[in-house]
């Protein structure tokens, strides 16, 4: 059984810093994808960003282009968003989230509906 735990949400001021972590288990598949997802009160989830299992292809909204960076380390089966120049609207849940598939498309790798398995979720909030 595939299992998904984020961690590392908070509070955080405009223009910080924080990394989330995505600790996964169970593949049985080299072939997958790993997405960020977020859901603020009152609105749909949206895609954040993908990374694309085994060649390590990324994939960002625009919203945060620029500003996240998604990676993996193997060797611990976690997967990270290193988030930087928090604003205010980035304020949600963080939610990781796993497919045995490949996305060739950032509107695929966005897609929750593609996602099978889900993590709890993580409070992020930016204020000051």
């Amino acid at each position: 059984q595939l299992q998904l735990v984020e961690s590392g949400g908070g509070l955080v001021q405009p223009g910080g810093s924080l990394i989330l972590s995505c600790a996964a288990s169970g593949f049985t598949s080299d072939y997958y994808a790993i997405g960020w997802f977020r859901q603020a009160p009152g609105k749909e989830r949206e895609g954040v960003s993908c990374i694309r299992s085994p060649d390590g292809t990324t994939y960002y909204a625009d919203s945060v282009r620029g500003r996240f960076t998604i990676s993996v380390d193997n060797a611990k089966n976690t997967v990270y968003l290193q988030m930087n120049s928090l604003k205010p609207e980035d304020t949600a849940v963080y939610y990781c989230a796993a497919a045995f598939f490949r996305p060739i498309t950032t509107a695929q790798a966005m897609s929750a509906p593609l996602y099978n398995y889900w993590g709890q979720g993580t409070q992020v909030t930016v204020s000051s």
